[in-house]
């Protein structure tokens, strides 16, 4: 009966295709389920609706009954999860297209006209303007 004893060798943990495919797996969940944590414990911060002491009782549920609590708040929670995160993404757009918008000056016509404000005032030169308003045209 020697012939059994030989077939159940342990070549360690990585021993065997099925070890592998079992460890990617887990590693897979595992960080599926702190994308999702992090998801929620963002969006729990973000909610200007709930108070204080329901964001309290989250947490806690958080960290005592993990998996339970993450699912029961995706499932109660969800599509304000997602109506919360859509207006955040509206804020963060409307917010960088106003600083683009900035940053990026005004417009030929309102350099030309402060170019002129200084030839008026006479800070610059004729000669000056007339550079300042070749560069804003061309």
């Amino acid at each position: 009966m020697r012939f059994f004893d030989d077939a159940v060798e342990y070549h360690g943990y990585w021993g065997s295709f099925g070890d592998l495919i079992w460890w990617f797996f887990t590693v897979f969940i595992f960080f599926a389920y702190l994308m999702a944590l992090f998801s929620v414990l963002g969006d729990l911060f973000r909610d200007r609706k709930l108070n204080g002491w329901a964001k309290a009782i989250w947490i806690i549920f958080l960290i005592f009954v993990p998996f339970l609590t993450l699912l029961v708040y995706l499932i109660a929670r969800g599509r304000g999860m997602t109506e919360r995160n859509a207006a955040r993404v509206k804020e963060s757009q409307a917010a960088a297209d106003e600083y683009i918008r900035s940053v990026a000056g005004s417009s030929p016509a309102d350099e030309i006209a402060k170019a002129k404000a200084l030839l008026d005032a006479g800070t610059i030169t004729s000669a000056e303007y007339e550079a300042l308003k070749a560069k804003v045209l061309s």
